[in-house]
């Protein structure tokens, strides 16, 4: 397997490819007349982003409907108004999040950065739209929480809270999601 460059992310498409781009490599494409942007604003905001998922988040892979939703928010702070959620491939019927990579990504705090990102990754992948809301990966996402090597009592209780939660974040979305929820 060939290493991948550590100025690049693995950028996961809609067909199930996966593009290495760097921050520079990076074209934003806005459609629609209602504003003006400047190319050296947007360039600028997808480099911040970039940097985000790579050094804050440690993440090597993200999905562009991952990325464009984060864009959005960057531009929505900056004072502009658009919604990559409508820009998204409609056929996406199946979506998988991991629940290790969350784990790991909450390591040594242990639950602390797990919930509250657990619930924004539910909401980013429901702005999507999927038939199937696919969650992976349970069993270790539970014993490295728990910190466990081996199946536990505690085990058993973080799975039911783990499971708890996802469906009530799921619940108290304002309009009640279309989809299937697979926790497994």
């Amino acid at each position: 397997m060939i290493a991948l460059h550590s100025d690049c992310l693995l950028f996961q498409l809609a067909s199930g490819e996966s593009v290495p781009c760097s921050a520079e490599m990076i074209s934003v494409e806005v459609i629609g007349n209602d504003h003006w942007l400047e190319p050296d604003l947007l360039r600028h905001a997808a480099a911040s982003v970039f940097h985000y998922f790579k050094q804050e988040l440690a993440r090597e892979t993200v999905t562009v409907g991952e990325f464009s939703v984060a864009l959005e928010k960057v531009l929505r702070h900056l004072g502009l108004t658009l919604c990559a959620g409508e820009a998204q491939n409609p056929d996406a019927s199946v979506i998988e999040a991991d629940l290790r990579q969350f784990a790991h990504e909450a390591a040594g705090s242990l639950e602390l950065f797990f919930y509250p990102r657990l619930r924004q990754e539910l909401r980013t992948q429901l702005r999507l739209a999927p038939r199937v809301l696919r969650f992976r990966g349970l069993r270790g996402c539970v014993k490295q929480l728990a910190g466990a090597r081996r199946w536990s009592g505690r085990c058993d209780q973080l799975q039911a809270q783990i499971v708890a939660f996802i469906r009530h974040c799921l619940s108290a979305e304002t309009e009640p999601p279309k989809c299937a929820l697979v926790v497994e």
